[in-house]
């Protein structure tokens, strides 16, 4: 279970507008997402001594970051603006905790503070790529256009605010029934993101199942109960097929069962399919199959084509779903947003893999799906993995040149991982040895 840590947002009102930021996409937490400015609470910020009427009551360390993380990321100092009787009110908006499938976790606290006129920032530009002045119902219709990353609380607070822009005191968490239906969120509109529990490798714990258009993606609950509540959730979507982005089977357990209770075809590269019938020559009895390739439309995205990209690497017959704009990239497990891929086994190669990620960093897409985690903004994520991966191969090049065998590289470079992933290193150390010699690098 990772760690919750307090933070603050902070909303500024002025003339019916609000002032959100997009966040860089390089940062670690929520990167391309639009939000507002604030961040989590410090052990400074309970110093405050701060006194005026418009903070009575309030916390001094929540209102210590509110004036600490305006000065940092506006340039700006919300006491002096209250003494100068520009600051007309600040009111609680309501709380929103992160929920536990996330890796980074907040109890996030929403203030709005309404402003006279509006003061001149000095954004930092470490934090935000874009900060403006905008209406909610701009914010909103941006969202339904595919043009933003954003959570769930924060469209939220948005909404409220186009409804009433002195709202207060709402919940803000993510309303769902954990014992009926599975987590589903929608950070870009029209991409809806259900989250079931499934059997795929720690520390994940969920695999991603997306809804796009009329074709559900990689649905794999854990169990016939998982599979229920996933069943619940989605009873409301018009679909035509399901689609699996490869053959592992953390990404189409009961997807079988899925397609026939649903009268569903099934879209999956031939590869995948050889590969799983393999090993269950029944697997996908009376269900009609398709076979996927570069460029095949499988669906529609907000009037747009949504197409198919092969992403060999992690699984030789692994597929991507891309729409015209390139306004987002469902990547399957061509990275983790929880863990590491796993390259390895007869379906692995390291230097596809690499080539892969050369090819989709190319595509630049605005955002990143993958299959374990939440969506995160731009390719920055894909270039850290792929910086990431030749460090390793130059680690290994060394190694081998030292006459060092797999098991003591392994000892060197995973010394301090957890014991049940020791095999999965494994395979990745192989499969960089297999690139090695490929590519004549010692």
């Amino acid at each position: 279970m990772s760690s919750i840590l307090d933070a603050v947002s902070i909303v500024l009102v002025c003339g019916g507008e609000i002032f959100p930021i997009k966040r860089q996409n390089y940062l670690r937490a929520f990167p391309g997402y639009w939000a507002f400015p604030g961040g989590k609470v410090d052990d400074i910020d309970s110093t405050s001594r701060d006194t005026h009427p418009l903070i009575a009551g309030l916390p001094a360390r929540l209102w210590g970051a509110i004036r600490r993380e305006a000065r940092e990321e506006l340039g700006v100092d919300l006491f002096d603006l209250m003494n100068q009787g520009s600051v007309t009110a600040i009111q609680s908006i309501g709380v929103a905790l992160t929920p536990d499938f996330n890796p980074y976790r907040f109890r996030t606290y929403f203030f709005s503070i309404h402003l006279s006129d509006k003061p001149s920032f000095t954004v930092d530009s470490n934090e935000a790529e874009i900060a403006q002045w905008m209406t909610p119902q701009s914010f909103i219709e941006k969202y339904q256009s595919g043009q933003m990353l954003v959570v769930p609380p924060v469209l939220k607070v948005v909404k409220l605010l186009k409804n009433n822009i002195f709202c207060s005191e709402e919940s803000l968490d993510l309303d769902y029934d954990a014992n009926s239906v599975v987590p589903m969120i929608e950070t870009v509109c029209g991409v809806k993101q259900y989250m079931p529990l499934s059997n795929t490798l720690p520390p994940a714990n969920r695999t991603n199942a997306f809804v796009i258009g009329d074709i559900l993606v990689d649905p794999s609950p854990r169990d016939e109960l998982e599979m229920i509540k996933l069943l619940n959730s989605i009873k409301d979507e018009r679909l035509k097929a399901i689609l699996l982005t490869h053959h592992h089977s953390d990404h189409h357990q009961f997807a079988p069962d899925i397609a026939r209770q649903l009268n569903l075809e099934i879209y999956i590269s031939l590869d995948s399919h050889q590969r799983i019938e393999s090993y269950r020559s029944d697997y996908f009895s009376g269900i009609s199959l398709r076979h996927l390739a570069e460029g095949q439309v499988v669906t529609q995205w907000l009037g747009q084509n949504v197409r198919v990209v092969e992403v060999p690497g992690h699984d030789r017959g692994q597929v991507a779903l891309m729409p015209e704009s390139r306004s987002w990239f469902i990547a399957g497990d061509l990275f983790q947003g929880v863990g590491t891929v796993v390259i390895g086994g007869a379906e692995g190669d390291m230097q596809e893999y690499m080539r892969t990620l050369e090819k989709v960093i190319a595509l630049s897409p605005r955002a990143v799906f993958p299959s374990h985690g939440i969506a995160l903004g731009g390719v920055n994520i894909l270039e850290r993995t792929l910086t990431h991966r030749k460090m390793r191969e130059m680690q290994i090049v060394d190694l081998l040149k030292e006459n060092k065998l797999e098991d003591e590289i392994l000892k060197i470079l995973y010394s301090d991982i957890d014991q049940r992933l020791l095999k999965y290193a494994r395979e990745n150390i192989r499969s960089h040895i297999s690139k090695i010699i490929k590519e004549k690098l010692i």
